[in-house]
């Protein structure tokens, strides 16, 4: 499912746009009509936030009675509770706000971002806004067959965002990505991170570089392990050594059979999980007390909130071990802090740098982790249907500001395969 409210305000927001046009006065989007927007995100009507904020009950932005929740769930005005909704570990597995693919209705839509490329897969809007900590924009992008654009950290604002962690949390775009980016980068006072951030912006906008020649004379490497370790019977390694050919078709350069020399550690003991842990209880609890009004003010409310309406909350079925775990953290510990930018300076941009890549290409999302923990950009793109339907994507991730670059890449694979379908929804 990739709906579960909508804007109660969306014809006075049209006539006040109308108005504004009309006096001469044009915003450089139109209150973003049309546009998905992930649960994490702040969605101001006329009269006040959205009523489910982050999917939870506890995050109403007014006052409710209990009997209010209860009318509300019981006649499907709230159609599921999201008790965590960012991805961590195996929980988007429990998440029940998924409805499943509109490719294969029992395949995974993979990840808490779901429900915006759902909501566009689906063709129910032509864009739509997720959040990634850790592969929530990629890997729904990947599986539900559109373009999905994770930007460098801080080159879009996250104020308003329900936080987990300030040092990885990123706003992106899926299909239509350029248009889109070129609207929400910048510089927010909100938002320390866009300030450094602002200086990869390029003068006249990234709508620039969607070159259908972008791939000629791009240097673009391949980490054979692990990330093209397929399994038995799977089309994939056939699909894209065709993808491969079609790159060098294009005129890039493909520098094969690299290695990440910490890649293990990074996806084994990296420390990024319990950083993340911390990083969500302090930076939440910041979020909370912005608000202007609510039932909650810091993590610990909330856990009291599901307690107190377990039943509401579906704490028996799926608990909020997360959520207590991250109440037990005592500030986030600077050694896991340094060792991950570490991993990240010494593991992908060494790589990078080394080799003088322009992009790293992986099947999926499996690359997420290692663009997570380092806030580097990358953009998935439709790439196949596996022999059940599902879709799969190909993924180009780059150092940080390296927009631009990966936009060319991505645009000319695109625009050279032409893989993408409408959904079948089959069963």
């Amino acid at each position: 499912m990739g709906v579960v409210e909508v804007n109660p305000d969306p014809l006075l927001q049209a006539d006040n746009a109308d108005r504004e046009q009309k006096a001469g006065f044009t915003r450089l989007v139109a209150w973003d009509a049309g546009v998905m927007r992930r649960l994490r995100l702040g969605l101001y009507s006329e009269e006040s936030l959205l009523y489910v904020e982050w999917g939870s009950h506890a995050f109403s932005i007014e006052e409710a009675t209990v009997h209010d929740f209860h009318m509300a769930f019981e006649q499907n005005k709230l159609t599921s509770r999201q008790l965590v909704e960012f991805y961590l570990g195996k929980i988007h597995k429990l998440n029940p706000i998924l409805r499943g693919n509109p490719y294969v209705l029992s395949a995974t839509p993979c990840g808490s971002s779901s429900g915006s490329a759902i909501s566009v897969a689906a063709n129910l809007a032509a864009v739509s806004l997720g959040t990634e900590t850790d592969g929530s924009i990629l890997c729904p992008s990947h599986i539900n067959s559109v373009v999905g654009i994770k930007p460098t950290l801080g080159l879009t604002s996250r104020a308003g965002v329900v936080p987990i962690s300030p040092r990885q949390d990123t706003v992106g775009t899926v299909s239509d990505a350029v248009e889109v980016l070129d609207v929400i980068v910048g510089f927010d006072y909100r938002d320390e991170a866009t300030r450094t951030a602002s200086k990869y912006i390029p003068q006249g906008g990234y709508k620039q570089f969607l070159n259908a020649n972008g791939l000629k004379g791009k240097r673009l490497g391949i980490v054979r392990n692990p990330f093209y370790m397929f399994g038995n019977g799977s089309v994939l390694p056939q699909v894209f050594e065709h993808h491969f050919h079609t790159l060098r078709q294009g005129g890039a350069i493909l520098v094969d059979h690299l290695e990440i020399a910490n890649i293990d550690v990074i996806y084994g003991s990296s420390g990024e999980y319990a950083a993340l842990e911390a990083e969500f209880k302090t930076s939440l609890n910041a979020y909370l007390k912005e608000l202007v009004a609510s039932p909650v003010r810091t993590l610990a409310d909330v856990i009291a909130f599901n307690n107190k309406f377990s039943n509401l909350e579906k704490i028996k079925e799926y608990g909020q071990d997360i959520f207590l775990q991250a109440e037990a953290t005592n500030g986030i510990n600077k050694k896991t802090l340094l060792k991950l930018a570490r991993l990240s300076r010494n593991g992908f941009e060494k790589l990078m740098k080394e080799h003088k890549l322009d992009a790293l290409v992986t099947p999926g999302s499996d690359v997420r982790t290692i663009l997570a923990i380092g806030g580097f950009p990358g953009i998935s793109v439709p790439a196949g249907y596996d022999s059940e339907g599902v879709p799969f994507g190909i993924c180009f991730g780059g150092l940080k500001g390296s927009e631009p670059k990966l936009i060319e890449i991505a645009y000319s694979f695109e625009q050279a395969t032409k893989i993408r379908k409408p959904p079948s929804f089959k069963p």
